[in-house]
């Protein structure tokens, strides 16, 4: 039976990279088996510490957050992990507030905290979230990616 690759999306903001890493290091096998992109820092973070290879997109302050948003929108994130700080600063709100308006019109499992990111990884290795591809249908090039042999 073929594996689906899912494609992993993590944001850790700063005070919150440690429990991402450590969240990480926990489910390493599971996250090994599927592929990987989070912001510089939080990618380089998780990548150091777990050894799993990591796509380093944009840094936050740059652009990673809208670089993940623009996946989701066109269905190249299965599922996201967002550690968050809660913040009343309105571009860091603003920036939030569109990334899960993407993943809620695009269907994406989002994980903002500890529990829920356990709930989701555990669903991901059970292959519970394999539904996706039935109804998020992928193009013939991402269906090609990840289907593994």
């Amino acid at each position: 039976m073929p594996v689906v690759l899912m494609e992993i999306a993590l944001i850790a903001s700063e005070t919150k990279r440690e429990l991402m890493v450590q969240s990480c290091i926990a489910y390493c096998g599971v996250l090994a088996k599927h592929n990987i992109c989070a912001p510089k820092m939080t990618g380089r973070f998780v990548a150091e510490a777990t050894g799993l290879p990591v796509e380093e997109l944009l840094p936050d302050s740059e652009g990673g957050i809208q670089q993940i948003a623009s996946r989701v929108a066109y269905d190249e994130i299965d599922v996201l992990l967002y550690f968050r700080e809660n913040t009343e600063e309105p571009e860091a709100m603003l920036k939030d507030a569109m990334l899960m308006r993407e993943c809620d019109r695009s269907n994406i499992p989002t994980a903002t905290n500890i529990a829920t990111a356990e709930a989701v990884i555990t669903a991901l290795d059970r292959g519970d979230l394999d539904w996706s591809n039935f109804i998020n249908p992928k193009s013939e090039y991402n269906h090609a990616k990840k289907v593994k042999i």
